[in-house]
């Protein structure tokens, strides 16, 4: 009896060992899949906020996207196949019917091609392009005036931190700046990594109280060395 118990505890404590290692494993990973998502959706937003620019310009262009010719068109379905000549010849009677019939047609269609060259409006046909033309640099200079004057996540990070009087955490200033801009669908984990970037180029400070990290704005004892060594350089 005592083997036995000793053979189930044993086995039981690398079950338990198990388990914690498979938890731990699916706890990183997780971690990791949220990261991916998150920078995922930050490149969505951004490639969103540029189609709507890129419509823009259409609309201003007067552009319509043209339906997809997926069918032929009437007059292709209207032509007779040339493959009934196979079948039974006709008589030279008929041939020569049939090409006394058709005559009259075929004199018909020059007749109603003139009046068609006739009857088109060629100064709207010539001055429509000169109108989209012009229009065009002006309305490709408004998007990109447009899409330059929305700021980075950068920006609003730095602008945020300069605005405020005391240490702030990525949680707090990722749900800031997301009431302020909520159609850019900001999330903590990019925040953070942005912030941390931002501090190891001395563009933000990092301190720890407890278990906490938060973040402020660079004082002038933060960007002084790297100004000297600026100034450094230039004299050299």
């Amino acid at each position: 009896m005592s083997q036995s118990t000793t053979a189930a505890t044993g086995l039981s404590s690398q079950y338990a060992a198990q388990v914690t290692s498979d938890l731990e494993r699916n706890v990183k990973e997780q971690e990791r899949i949220s990261t991916d998502i998150a920078a995922l959706q930050q490149e969505l937003t951004s490639l969103q906020s540029d189609h709507s620019v890129l419509v823009n310009v259409q609309q201003a262009l007067g552009i319509t996207s043209a339906p997809a010719q997926s069918a032929a068109t009437p007059e292709a379905t209207t032509v007779p196949a040339p493959r009934e000549k196979t079948s039974a010849e006709p008589s030279t009677g008929k041939r020569a019917r049939a090409k006394k019939t058709d005559a009259p047609a075929t004199d018909k269609k020059p007749a109603a091609q003139k009046t068609a060259s006739k009857s088109a409006p060629k100064p709207a046909a010539k001055s429509a392009p000169k109108a989209a033309a012009k229009s065009a640099p002006k309305a490709a200079g408004k998007a990109e005036t447009a899409k330059a004057a929305l700021p980075t996540l950068v920006e609003l990070i730095r602008r945020h931190l300069t605005e405020q009087s005391e240490p702030r955490s990525a949680a707090e200033v990722s749900t800031a700046l997301d009431q302020a801009h909520p159609e850019r669908g900001i999330k903590t984990t990019v925040v953070r990594t942005t912030l941390e970037n931002l501090v190891a180029r001395t563009q933000a400070h990092r301190s720890k109280q407890g278990s906490s990290v938060y973040y402020t704005a660079p004082t002038q004892q933060d960007t002084a060395p790297k100004a000297e060594a600026a100034q450094a350089e230039e004299s050299k």
